[in-house]
């Protein structure tokens, strides 16, 4: 098992990764009857997005000799209607000026974040929308 998750009321819950003991709450949005204090499920989606295109390329600097320390995400969920959905997910990403990355680092950098694992994962219907800003 991997997790529990507790309903705690008032549209809030709290999961308990069981290995490590850390905890993430959530809240239903303001757009959607909650309170919007923490990250909302479709957030950690979104989120889980561009965690893991950083997961994944931290995994491949040791054999591409790429370092991306530094690098930051942007992250943007846009939910659509008839269903209630994640109609897109942006995802902005800047590299630090600690490259240079070459061209082909930058074709291996693209071709990581767009295969990543939970890129994989999400439905075709959920438009992925992944961009990339260089150091000059």
């Amino acid at each position: 098992m991997t997790a529990k998750v507790v309903y705690n009321g008032d549209l809030r819950t709290t999961a308990t990764h069981l290995r490590s003991g850390s905890e993430i709450e959530t809240d239903a949005p303001v757009d959607n009857k909650g309170k919007g204090e923490r990250f909302s499920p479709t957030d950690l989606v979104a989120v889980a997005l561009a965690t893991c295109i950083f997961t994944t390329l931290g995994i491949a600097e040791s054999t591409h000799d790429i370092n991306i320390d530094g690098a930051e995400c942007e992250v943007e969920k846009i939910m659509v209607s008839n269903p209630r959905k994640i109609g897109e997910i942006k995802i902005h990403i800047s590299f630090p000026k600690s490259g240079p990355y070459t061209d082909k680092d930058k074709i291996k950098i693209e071709h990581i974040a767009n295969t990543c694992p939970v890129f994989q994962s999400l439905h075709p219907d959920c438009k992925k929308t992944i961009t990339f800003s260089w150091p000059e």
